[in-house]
């Protein structure tokens, strides 16, 4: 079921609206004003990490390599920014709030992903 791409990207998408709903709730520094705004975001945010996160990756290689990886952090941060910006009665305070989301986003979205099979790294019990 989950090699159908039509169901693939229905999944992303639930998964990227679901995450920012919970942050929406954990965080105060970002903010809905109706639930299509949520729904919009999770797309606009699935859009965005696919096609021009890639990009900023590859152009950024040799300040992400020089600070061991945490600029990709940064990255994220700003894919969250351009979103809010973009997505009328989606707000994000300012960066800090932004980068704390972000993080938590990224993995909250991961752990779904991998609970539900979406992800090619499995979480496995230790025996």
């Amino acid at each position: 079921m989950l090699n159908n791409p039509i169901v693939r990207f229905l999944i992303f998408w639930a998964v990227n609206t679901l995450s920012l709903w919970v942050a929406d709730d954990l965080f105060e520094g970002i903010s809905f004003a109706t639930p299509q705004s949520l729904i919009i975001a999770g797309l606009m945010l699935g859009v965005v990490n696919t096609f021009l996160k890639p990009l900023l990756l590859i152009l950024t290689l040799p300040l992400s390599i020089v600070t061991l990886g945490l600029f990709v952090l940064v990255i994220n941060a700003l894919m969250l920014l351009l979103v809010a910006w973009v997505v009328p009665g989606f707000g994000v305070a300012g960066f800090w709030s932004g980068f704390l989301v972000a993080i938590f986003v990224s993995v909250f979205s991961f752990i779904l992903n991998s609970l539900i099979g979406y992800n090619k790294v499995r979480i496995r019990r230790i025996e």
